[in-house]
């Protein structure tokens, strides 16, 4: 029981230190260019504009 007890306190960790990340890096989290915005027509993607080469340039 022990174990898991540190396992789930581990896990709270990894969880709280990419919060954190996310939080102070000011940025949203955002997709990319293969992502679900492709599956919805007439949607541009942010970042590339549409033109796919542009992310692998990226």
């Amino acid at each position: 029981m022990f174990e898991m007890l540190i396992i789930f306190l581990v896990l709270m960790l990894i969880i709280a230190a990419m919060s954190v990340g996310v939080l102070f890096g000011k940025k949203p989290i955002t997709g990319s260019c293969g992502g679900l915005s492709n599956l919805e027509p007439g949607r541009e993607c942010e970042l590339c504009g549409g033109n796919p080469s542009k992310c692998v340039e990226q």
